[in-house]
């Protein structure tokens, strides 16, 4: 089977970037069971939308039920599942077992996908869910290209999806008890808080006029000493694909339009045309912390990033394209820009890196503008290529 290109969703729009820039599925959260609880996340009316759509578009949507459920949990999920199952969703992705056995009883065609969250690091792991009715199962990100091969042989008939690109946990396969320890907020029920995301400070047990803390240093490197690097196996994908994975998956429901629409347009160039030095490139240009391949090449302690929490990429995010017509784009403000601004297209199309320089700019009002300031408003400018509405603009630094 064709590898399939995987990308998050957590709104409505960003399901069309998503399928817009290359995504041959999307996996997307309810309101409820969803470990992204902070996204905007779908309404019941929203899934069955976005089915319809991916449907309309030869695409795939997976919805996440992958909370670690209590005995309240399961009525609920009963009928949540029979919906999936009655507006068609082309699966469903669990980290528990009660939750799928709950799936199996109240949805018997809906397929189900075993979440990263439930540890999957062995072909045993791998055969025990198979054979307890799943299609699919999301390979834990500790894993070598030797043991997904591995687990490939030992268990054939089963789709082995693995992440490829985004933000890394610094749990065990995500599996974290410092959000809801600091902040009352327990990620394996959807609230995380990216607790080690924070810098932290080392308090000492006797008082001291500063308070009693101590700055912590690592090396000389800084202080954010639980803060993984980003995944980025872009140049690895062909031996992801040799070793046995049908689905690269990338992370991010939480991110923005723009990051989804950079992250997924490069790597469906990549898997079309083959790794390059545009793509590579092209994942310096959203913000994203320093990048690492993980445990995919073998035993790696160089995960941590320690310097600061995330880098902003080397543009800035202008405007979406709405329309474009007789030389004349219509755009939707995301960045300030003004007239003389050379800006830079973000599309899957052959317009996809060309530059222009922004000559006038007329505000929805009519007026002729030269600071384009106002958030969200739609700017009337010239552009010389013939852009589509989902397009992207966007400027260097």
């Amino acid at each position: 089977m064709k590898v399939e290109l995987l990308a998050p969703a957590g709104s409505f729009s960003k399901l069309k970037t998503a399928f817009y820039f290359g995504a041959d599925a999307a996996y997307i959260g309810g309101k409820d069971f969803s470990l992204r609880s902070f996204a905007d996340n779908f309404t019941r009316d929203e899934l069955a939308a976005a089915v319809k759509y991916a449907h309309a578009s030869g695409k795939k949507v997976y919805v996440t039920a992958n909370i670690f459920a209590k005995n309240a949990d399961m009525p609920l999920l009963e009928d949540y599942f029979s919906y999936l199952q009655y507006i068609e969703a082309d699966a469903a992705i669990v980290s528990d077992a009660g939750v799928l056995y709950a799936a199996k009883k109240s949805a018997p065609s809906l397929h189900l996908h075993i979440s990263t969250q439930a540890n999957l690091t062995n072909k045993y792991a791998v055969k025990f869910w198979s054979e307890q009715g799943a299609a699919r199962v999301i390979l834990a990100r500790e894993l070598s290209l030797d043991e997904i091969a591995e687990i490939h042989s030992f268990v054939p008939e089963t789709e082995l999806e693995t992440f490829v690109h985004g933000a890394m946990c610094i749990s065990y396969s995500g599996r974290c008890l410092l959000s809801d320890y600091l902040a009352h907020r327990p990620s394996n029920r959807g609230e995380c808080v990216q607790a080690c995301r924070w810098n932290y400070s080392i308090q000492k047990s006797d008082p001291s006029p500063d308070g009693g803390k101590l700055e912590i240093q690592e090396d000389g490197r800084g202080t954010y000493i639980l803060n993984s690097k980003d995944l980025n196996m872009s140049a690895h994908l062909a031996k992801l694909e040799k070793a046995g994975v049908c689905s690269f998956k990338i992370e991010g429901r939480m991110k923005s339009e723009y990051y989804l629409a950079t992250v997924i347009n490069a790597y469906r160039r990549c898997m079309d045309d083959g790794f390059s030095a545009q793509v590579e490139r092209e994942l310096l240009t959203a913000a994203h912390r320093d990048y690492t391949t993980a445990y995919a090449l073998g035993e790696n302690r160089d995960t941590v990033n320690y310097c600061d929490s995330q880098t902003k990429g080397d543009c800035d995010y202008i405007a979406n394209v709405l329309s474009c017509n007789d030389g004349v784009a219509t755009v939707e403000m995301r960045g300030r820009f003004a007239v003389g601004d050379r800006l830079e297209v973000l599309s899957p199309s052959e317009n996809f890196g060309k530059c222009f320089t922004v000559e006038y700019a007329y505000a929805s009002t009519g007026e002729q503008v030269n600071d384009c300031k106002l958030v969200q408003e739609k700017y009337k400018i010239n552009c010389p290529y013939a852009l589509c509405a989902g397009d992207i603009l966007r400027r260097r630094k």
